[in-house]
């Protein structure tokens, strides 16, 4: 009933599996793989007509967590997976990133890819994995896929690299980093590290392509052995194609060229649309083609032309498209606290890229709950979203939930900070930063890494030292190539490399890097990795003019919070029964109150007084009475032979007439009276802890 095909190899200790023919059959390709106690499936389905009134390629990537892999329910109402959450999101973006260039570009057909992890031992992760089954699938499709994938992550533990660390080492190492690519080079990066140089990193890089070599193979035998018939692609190099582009470089070449030598990004793009509405009436009615082939080839063909207009003045003349020299910055300007009730708050503006950030501090109440196939109920103390509003480009657009974008660059930028933050029990504040992408040319993500660099300091976070980032463009034709600093959104667009580089004047915090051509060598990188240095020194210079080191108090609007630590036996005494003491500290003093299971307990308020009053009484509650200390009491209740007085909460001690009078017919409702206040000194504590005290002092 089944035709299966099995491939594996012994890969970094561990044992990679690929099947197919066993499950999803009908799918153009599907593909079980297993790496470890981990397993995925990845299927591919392919329109076989392509759709050429589409201006992209398109590709969907879907990865799916789900929950049964790990034996768990999901949570929430509808106990189902429901929306992508962060993860998928990011591991389906991981997934597209380097694919996504091995297709032709004039490919139009529909193309989906779909991972799911159905099984998993929380030991190896699913998302290296994805990728590989992913590649495996598309290769034996039968698409026209241009080569094979391979992906690896990489850790750095005690100065040594580590081929695919487990969940447990990544939390230990202090590099995370992912790269794909095929036997030629390096297509798509992810990092985050703990300040790490530049040859640290080039170094991972290269540890990572070695790394994956075995699996580019396992893959080509295991497409070997399917032996699926490739689909025939459309040919494109036809005399009537060939003279469609020479005639529209002869109507829109001389009109791209003015457009592209003005260097405001709306008058360019302005004038780039008017010499593509000019070609495009040029032939309307033409004798040479038809109406149905200008609207086919026309989009594609335009763009192309666009691209070598740039890319050849870049090239020849290292002329970029604002006048700026390859390792030029453009002018950057910054400013912090820019409104009253924000905790913290920047601008960062660089050229026609500008970032608004808010930075928030809340207590452990406003942690973020994580709750995937690898984090039990886990909480994140640290969040950092990503806005770009369609009028940042000056257009109108959808408002609603963040997309995919926004979800990759504020991950982008979490990262690049993350490491700089300082630990819970030195701040133990949650934190929350907002990027409100308010213009947009080229590289907002590493504004968002600036501006949020400059608002945690401004809100008195006590970062060591600031973040800066920059992304890098290239553009490469055969043997020549040139490297671009602090990259336009149109040398992005038509250039053939996105490289962002973030970190600190001690070393890199986040790497990542998108590659739209086969492959680059490690020259490149190596100059590109350099350059970046230069570029993050010279914005961090920049940002120091607004503020260098973070701001020794917080801001007024922020809450205050301190902590103290007590004896974890003596937590019920702070809760009281049915929460009664804790619910009566925290109206009387207007705080919250937050108690770990160690004895870590946490006092929030916007009132610095009130927080330290809640804290002098907690202290009270779990203080241990002192034999010969003075406490200043109060008379709560009388009895004819004493008085019980309460001299520390919730602790009261038994003065005994004795004390007040040697007679011994005295009535003590002559010396004392409930509500009485007066100094007593513990005298005594027996074995059952009762407390005997006296004035005596």
């Amino acid at each position: 009933m089944f035709n299966i095909i099995e491939k594996k190899i012994n890969w970094a200790g561990k044992e990679l599996t690929l099947q197919t023919g066993k499950i999803a059959r009908q799918a153009d390709g599907a593909v079980v793989a297993t790496l470890g106690g981990t397993t995925v499936l990845a299927t591919v389905v392919f329109g076989k007509n392509a759709n050429y009134e589409l201006d992209f390629f398109p590709l969907t990537v879907n990865y799916q967590d789900k929950y049964y892999a790990v034996g768990k329910i999901p949570g929430g109402f509808f106990k189902r997976e429901t929306k992508p959450t962060e993860r998928e999101v990011l591991i389906s973006r991981l997934i597209d990133r380097p694919v996504r260039p091995l297709f032709d570009e004039r490919f139009r057909n529909e193309v989906q890819v779909i991972v799911s992890a159905i099984s998993s031992d929380k030991e190896v992760s699913t998302d290296v994995l994805s990728v590989i089954a992913a590649s495996a699938a598309l290769s034996i499709s039968g698409v026209p896929f241009l080569d094979t994938v391979g992906a690896a992550k990489v850790g750095y533990i005690n100065g040594e690299y580590v081929l695919n660390p487990t969940i447990q080492q990544v939390k230990d190492s202090e590099l995370e980093l992912v790269v794909a690519g095929t036997k030629d080079g390096i297509l798509m990066v992810e990092s985050e590290a703990q300040e790490l140089s530049e040859e640290v990193m080039l170094g991972a890089l290269k540890f990572a392509h070695s790394g994956f070599a075995p699996v580019i193979n396992l893959i080509n035998d295991f497409k070997a052995a399917v032996n699926k018939a490739p689909f025939e692609m459309e040919s494109f190099d036809t005399p009537e194609v060939v003279n469609f582009i020479t005639e529209l470089s002869a109507v829109a070449k001389d009109n791209l060229v003015k457009a592209f030598s003005i260097k405001d990004k709306t008058e360019r793009s302005k004038k780039i649309n008017e010499a593509k509405d000019i070609a495009k009436s040029a032939f309307a009615g033409s004798s040479l083609f038809d109406e149905t082939f200008v609207d086919r080839h026309f989009g594609y063909y335009f763009k192309a032309l666009e691209k070598d207009i740039v890319r050849g003045d870049i090239l020849k003349n290292a002329v970029r498209i604002d006048g700026r020299t390859l390792e030029q910055i453009r002018p950057i300007t910054t400013e912090i606290d820019l409104f009253p009730a924000p905790h913290g708050s920047a601008l960062f503006t660089r050229g026609e890229t500008q970032a608004l950030v808010f930075a928030t501090l809340g207590t452990e109440i406003d942690e973020q709950m994580l709750d995937d196939i690898e984090n039990d109920n886990s909480k994140e103390r640290f969040m950092l979203h990503y806005n770009f509003p369609p009028f940042s480009v000056g257009e109108v657009g959808r408002v609603g939930a963040p997309g995919r974008r926004e979800i990759g660059h504020g991950k982008l930028a979490w990262r690049a900070i993350h490491p700089l933050l300082p630990s819970k029990e030195e701040f133990p504040y949650t934190i929350r930063l907002v990027s409100e992408i308010t213009e947009s040319n080229g590289s907002s993500s590493m504004a968002t890494v600036c501006g949020s660099s400059l608002a945690l300091m401004s809100a008195g976070v006590p970062m060591p030292r600031p973040v800066a980032g920059i992304a890098m463009g290239l553009i490469k034709e055969g043997d020549k190539y040139a490297v671009l600093s602090d990259i336009l959104g149109d040398e992005d667009h038509l250039g053939d490399m996105d490289f962002k580089v973030a970190g600190t004047e001690r070393g890199i915090t986040s790497l990542q890097m998108d590659i739209k051509i086969t492959s680059i060598t490690y020259e490149i990188m190596e100059k590109a990795v350099s350059q970046a240095h230069d570029g993050r020194k010279h914005i961090l210079g920049e940002m120091a003019k607004s503020i260098s080191v973070a701001k020794a108090d917080l801001s007024g609007t922020a809450p205050k919070i301190k902590t103290i630590q007590i004896d974890k036996e003596k937590i019920k005494d702070i809760i009281g029964t049915g929460g009664k003491i804790i619910k009566e500290i925290c109206e009387k003093f207007d705080v919250k109150i937050d108690i770990s299971q160690d004895g870590l307990v946490k006092v929030a308020g916007t009132n610095g007084e009130k927080v330290d009053g809640a804290l002098e009484h907690i202290a009270a509650i779990v203080a241990v009475p002192e034999v010969g200390k003075v406490y200043k009491g109060k008379v709560v209740k009388l009895l004819d032979f004493g008085a019980f007085v309460n001299f520390m909460p919730n602790r009261d001690g038994f003065l005994h007439i004795s004390e007040m009078s040697d007679n011994r017919n005295s009535n003590i409702n002559d010396f004392l009276k409930v509500g009485d206040l007066l100094d007593v000194k513990v005298a005594q504590i027996d074995d059952k802890g009762k407390i005997r005290l006296t004035v005596k002092i």
